[in-house]
């Protein structure tokens, strides 16, 4: 379900982390935290979900609470809760996958009651909801729709929901594109997607393999890329361009499925997002003057690092 940019980006974050501690992080540790970053995801992953059934959920709770008053009012004891028997909402919570997931996340810890209030509140006075409400049948297209509002007009356009995620999952702002796909993916299919398995074994070794050779081989990296640099002094180029250009090589030299052009414009893309505005531009040039003057000596020859 995550592709293998957002490895990349969780990679990149390690890396950062390893080479920026005093001392440097062990490679032993440095894995470890490369699949606590993988393990943070999947948590922020079922959290949105969670908030999306949650906020659906609470009708009923409105429903009950209204009821309740001293003196309710006609419209206060005919709550109209529709959305609380919506036929999507019901297969996310009969996912066994995504309640395992929940419960050992223990993201029910995290979840903020007046915060789902809130937002509830605000779809109740929606005119989407009043319309969806209105409808007789139970439409496959319009229940998906009605949690898909909650998740992008409702949740994801709350200042005060974004800052909790913020709060909550220090990786929010690298994870929040990806999260609106993996979401949104779900909601269209939740059958086809397991939530104990949102990184394929493939992915994730692809991800251990590239922080292993980025850590591993980052003299012979640095090899190449510092005669490259002309008038810039390493030690005075961001942290990330280095980091960046050095994965980038090792893409070039020791992954063979992945095309070098492929390689080049993934890094020149990561550079513009998580660095300098110049980051992109600079990272591009040094890739491909290395990956030119390589394969016009028979040099890139892509073989396993581990095997060197």
């Amino acid at each position: 379900m995550i592709s293998r940019r957002n490895i990349r980006v969780k990679v990149m974050q390690t890396v950062y982390a390893v080479e920026t501690m005093d001392p440097v992080m062990p490679a032993d540790k440095a894995r470890k935290l490369l699949d606590t970053h993988f393990d943070q995801t999947r948590q922020l992953f079922t959290y949105l979900v969670l908030l999306i059934t949650e906020t659906a959920r609470y009708a009923e709770t409105d429903a009950k609470y209204r009821a309740s008053k001293h003196l309710p009012t006609a419209e206060d004891l005919n709550v109209n809760t529709k959305i609380a028997g919506n036929t999507l909402l019901w297969q996310i919570l009969e996912d066994q996958s995504f309640s395992q997931a929940a419960q050992e996340s223990r993201i029910q810890q995290v979840l903020d009651r007046e915060m789902v209030r809130e937002i509830y509140g605000k779809l109740a006075s929606s005119d989407y909801y009043k319309n969806y409400l209105s409808a007789q049948s139970r439409d496959k297209k319009d229940e998906k729709e009605i949690l898909g509002y909650i998740f992008t007009d409702l949740i994801l356009a709350d200042e005060s929901v974004i800052a909790h995620l913020e709060e909550h999952f220090i990786h929010w702002d690298d994870d929040a594109d990806m999260m609106v796909q993996l979401v949104m993916n779900y909601l269209g299919k939740p059958s086809g997607s397991n939530f104990q398995d949102i990184i394929s074994k493939d992915k994730r070794g692809f991800g251990q393999d590239l922080l292993q050779a980025t850590l591993e081989k980052k003299e012979y990296c640095l090899d190449l890329i510092k005669p490259k640099l002309k008038n810039w002094d390493a030690d005075r180029i961001a942290t990330l361009d280095m980091i960046l250009m050095r994965m980038g090589v090792c893409e070039l030299f020791y992954f063979e499925t992945i095309p070098a052009k492929v390689t080049i414009n993934e890094y020149i893309d990561l550079a513009k997002e998580y660095s300098t505005p110049q980051s992109g531009q600079f990272v591009n040039g040094i890739l491909d003057n290395i990956h030119k003057e390589m394969e016009q000596e028979g040099k890139l020859k892509k073989v396993d690092f581990k095997k060197q």
